[in-house]
């Protein structure tokens, strides 16, 4: 859950947020490296005198042609490795099926024969207290933690988006279309997301929360859930 006036990311709940947040902060010190050496360049131009000599810098041109592509390869390889790892789906554990509609969402624990809800946001008139104003659900999404959940999503009328940042998940979701991705919850904790697509008035107000809890947990609410 993202604080006030917060800068940076938040707390990675996921192997793949957590090489995301690495990334980033990789990409960062590259960039303020450049930074740096070019301010220090224009300062240096700005302080010296300038020369009317002519002076050929054939090795000058040669390092300021090959640095930026060694510059390049540094941050594409680390990029490249990321979008293999966040396609990359193998043998989930659990897989869950979400649908958007306007404006809420529909869920299915397809590993299970009668397992589905409905999950609409709490309006701040009935929100108990202590609880996030626009986050909270009816139901939420209920996952055990440590292991592969893939995740398929579609919608049912127009395009929405569900995405979870703490996780490094957001997958369209569009009519008469299956996406599919997956994640996996490092540590138990409540995650919350929201749609994030525009898809009408209400845009709003169809948040997505994601409860991680261990398995024995999770079996229990399964069973309750199902029963």
């Amino acid at each position: 859950m993202a604080n006030h006036s917060q800068f940076g990311f938040q707390d990675a709940s996921s192997p793949i947020m957590e090489e995301l947040v690495e990334f980033h902060d990789h990409a960062l010190m590259v960039a303020l490296a450049i930074c740096s050496l070019v301010l220090y360049l224009l300062a240096l131009m700005l302080m010296e005198k300038l020369s009317s000599n002519t002076v050929d810098a054939q090795e000058v041109e040669l390092i300021w042609t090959i640095l930026p592509a060694i510059v390049l390869i540094l941050l594409a390889l680390p990029s490249l490795q990321i979008l293999y790892m966040m396609d990359e789906i193998d043998e989930p554990d659990l897989t869950l099926k979400a649908i958007g509609h306007q404006w809420y969402w529909s869920y299915e624990y397809t590993d299970f024969k009668d397992l589905s809800f409905d999950s609409y946001m709490i309006p701040t008139s009935d929100l108990p207290l202590g609880h996030f104003r626009l986050l909270e659900v009816d139901h939420r999404v209920v996952v055990p933690m440590e292991s592969p959940i893939r995740i398929i999503v579609t919608a049912d009328d127009v395009l929405h988006s569900w995405a979870i940042p703490t996780l490094g998940v957001k997958t369209d979701a569009i009519p008469g279309r299956l996406n599919q991705t997956s994640f996996i919850t490092t540590r138990p904790g409540i995650f919350y997301g929201q749609c994030s697509e525009i898809c009408g008035a209400n845009h709003s107000y169809m948040p997505i929360v994601v409860e991680s809890t261990p398995l024995t947990h999770f079996e229990s609410w399964s069973s309750l859930l199902s029963s």
